[in-house]
């Protein structure tokens, strides 16, 4: 096995068959389809089923896939750091972050560095923990910023602030005028939650089941900024992570609760790999960030 028969390889397995692999690599058809016979003769097994309609890979091309991800991602990687190098006024950074932090929190922070400096490439992609921590271990992205914790010898996670879910409420609701509503009020009345498998929903559950009760979930949906939609509407009660209703709450459009017995804390976490060399960009972003 050697580079190029794996960037073939890696072309196919993105383009979805080997014509469309041709045409991304600006090389022959019949040129493409020998690379892969020779890889597949050379490991001794398949590494695509063959289709009518384009390939799929076997379970022998998804593990290579990984590999080859990882290997082009460090490729990648090894370019954005000599092209920093060859010149220090330009450079890039590419981040990925959970989804609250991405939308709510990282975007302002973007606009801001890139007002600052800016011949710097900036890229933000947002994803699922396991999605950003796979991200930075395959050198795709230099930093990312997760709600969830990461347990990878080979990625270093270091919480840099940590995040409440808040259960707000509009100022016209009932429990707006209570000064500290009890668990038992709040398990009773009618609450917006995230959908089952968020994190959000369970830290909100397992709160509550410290004290052997359950919220009652009177509308169920499937992402943060439609719970603080569904919130502004009134009449229940949106738990959330303070980070997406910061500027509500600010602006009086939202009241947080005060709930003393009922802790909703949760680390936030910078993730990057351990034992790798920062370029310039990333440091002088995680200068600002730190501020």
């Amino acid at each position: 096995m050697n580079l190029r028969h794996l960037l073939v390889f890696h072309g196919i397995a993105k383009a979805g068959s080997v014509n469309a692999a041709a045409r991304l690599l600006h090389t022959s058809q019949p040129a493409v389809s020998r690379e892969l016979r020779t890889l597949e003769d050379r490991l001794g097994q398949p590494l695509f089923d063959r289709l009518p309609r384009g390939m799929r890979l076997t379970e022998a091309g998804r593990l290579l896939l990984s590999y080859a991800e990882r290997i082009f991602g460090l490729e990648q990687a090894a370019e954005r750091a000599m092209r920093e190098l060859a010149d220090l006024e330009c450079g890039e950074l590419a981040i990925g972050a959970s989804n609250t932090l991405g939308t709510y929190l990282l975007p302002g922070l973007l606009a801001s560095f890139h007002l600052r400096y800016p011949k710097i490439g900036l890229s933000l992609e947002i994803g699922n923990t396991q999605e950003i921590a796979k991200g930075v271990l395959d050198s795709r992205f230099t930093l990312g910023f997760v709600e969830g914790r990461v347990k990878d010898e080979a990625i270093e996670a270091e919480e840099f602030r940590r995040d409440r879910i808040v259960a707000v409420v509009t100022p016209g609701h009932p429990l707006a005028k209570v000064s500290a509503p009890s668990v038992q009020l709040l398990a009773a009345s009618a609450s917006i939650l995230r959908e089952p498998g968020s994190g959000t929903r369970e830290m909100v559950e397992r709160a509550f089941a410290r004290h052997r009760l359950q919220p009652r979930c009177g509308l169920q949906i499937g992402s943060s900024e439609a719970v603080k939609r569904a919130a502004l509407e009134g009449g229940a009660v949106g738990w959330i992570s303070e980070v997406c209703v910061a500027e509500e709450l600010r602006a009086g459009h939202l009241v947080a609760l005060r709930i003393p017995r009922l802790s909703l804390e949760r680390p936030l976490y910078l993730l990057r790999l351990r034992r790798r060399h920062l370029n310039r960009s990333a440091l002088m972003f995680l200068e600002r960030f730190e501020r």
